[in-house]
């Protein structure tokens, strides 16, 4: 479904290099490593939000590369920034609705909105809530909640984990392996390895903007690199 192929991306200059990973069909994939490996870099750049120099990121057998960012949402592509990046001022359900902005999800919004309500029904229950009142694990299902109402067929999850308490991580990570049972394949950025690890059908791992590591997800949880340096083993 998703091939990004020997990517180079970056600002003024390139952070990431030689990125090549995929995500098939359904799957459930994590990309992980420690602060300023890259990792955000690299789903701006499939998402055409930093400047690649070189490389190109292919959906369904299509390059996408240097696409216009508005297009991704309409082809089925949709991220969930790091930070969540909420209207803190607005409602709940306005933040949820804001996500049905392309063609394909308004036309499916009513369907989308139960679909959300059923995965998050405390969202349902505090929908005329003003967004910025929640608490940290609740503001990050509402922007997931936000990204699935553009009816994605992958979707891009930033460091869902940050600010938040590791069991309430745990509960965000069981509704994402329930998205992904309902047919969504999932790309999840993460830099805590063991949880995430525990979930996804595969990993790649990222330093210094590189791929060092790829594998099934219980292989990585074996490698020695990994648990010496994520899992705090030796």
């Amino acid at each position: 479904m998703l091939d990004v192929l020997n990517l180079c991306a970056g600002y003024d200059f390139d952070v990431i290099h030689n990125i090549t990973l995929t995500v098939r069909e359904r799957e459930l994939v994590a990309l992980l490593g420690g602060n300023g490996a890259g990792k955000t870099t690299t789903l701006k750049a499939i998402c055409g939000l930093v400047k690649t120099s070189s490389g190109e990121t292919k959906f369904n057998d299509k390059t996408i590369t240097g696409m216009r960012r508005k297009e991704f949402a309409n082809i089925g592509i949709n991220l969930v920034p790091e930070g969540r990046r909420l209207f803190p001022y607005m409602s709940v359900v306005e933040n949820i609705q804001i996500g049905a902005y392309s063609k394909r999800a308004r036309e499916k919004k009513k369907d989308s909105l139960e679909l959300v309500y059923d995965l998050f029904p405390i969202l349902k229950k505090r929908q005329s809530q003003i967004a910025s009142t929640l608490s940290g694990g609740e503001q990050q299902m509402l922007a997931i909640a936000r990204g699935l109402m553009a009816r994605p067929t992958i979707l891009l999850l930033d460091e869902p984990s940050v600010g938040l308490a590791p069991i309430v991580f745990e509960n965000i990570l069981g509704v994402v392996k329930q998205i992904n049972a309902n047919g969504v394949s999932v790309l999840i950025v993460e830099q805590n390895v063991a949880q995430t690890l525990e979930i996804v059908n595969r990993g790649y791992v990222l330093e210094d903007g590189l791929i060092v590591l790829e594998g099934k997800s219980d292989e990585l949880l074996l490698d020695e690199r990994v648990k010496h340096a994520y899992l705090s083993l030796t």
